[in-house]
């Protein structure tokens, strides 16, 4: 089982989303965070999904998009830092990702289709981690922090944009 990364293992910057994946299996908390991702979702029209909570926020496809985006990049950073890659991954910057895409042109089934392709494929990555290389460190955006806590990031940051979408679009 996947134990909670030691606070040594990542920035404090972090701590925001590792603190919002619970105790006990990470993969079961995976599995039904995926499960709630898809209930919130399901129900929302392709109109709904186009609102925003203030003039200036994203809209409800727009979080979903960028949930799914950061997946994708966390995963990459915990694979490379996994098999031992110990080259600077380079930052991102969210915002620039939003305002290049066309999430809002995509329908809410596609958005969601593409988040459960991508956390189907972080399910596979995770398998193939071994219990040696979930304690490796690499650097990604000039901050040191390991695989492990890459793999609570995945969580907590979809958890964090859970709880932002139930307080403030539902």
């Amino acid at each position: 089982m996947l134990q909670r990364p030691d606070q040594e293992e990542y920035t404090p910057f972090f701590d925001t989303y590792i603190s919002q994946v619970p105790e006990g299996n990470y993969l079961s908390f995976l599995h039904s965070q995926l499960d709630a991702i898809v209930a919130l979702f399901s129900p929302v029209s392709n109109e709904r999904g186009l609102s925003r909570y203030a003039p200036g926020k994203w809209s409800l496809k727009e979080v979903l998009g960028h949930m799914t985006d950061t997946e994708r990049i966390m995963s990459y950073r915990m694979l490379r830092i996994a098999r031992g890659d110990i080259t600077n991954l380079p930052g991102f910057d969210q915002d620039l990702f939003i305002s290049n895409t066309s999430f809002d042109e995509l329908s809410i089934e596609d958005l969601l289709h593409d988040f459960q392709t991508v956390r189907q494929s972080t399910f596979s990555l995770i398998k193939t981690i071994s219990e040696a290389a979930w304690s490796r460190k690499g650097v990604a955006n000039n901050n040191e922090i390991s695989a492990r806590a890459l793999a609570y990031v995945i969580a907590g940051h979809a958890q964090h944009h859970l709880g932002v979408i139930q307080n403030k679009y539902v």
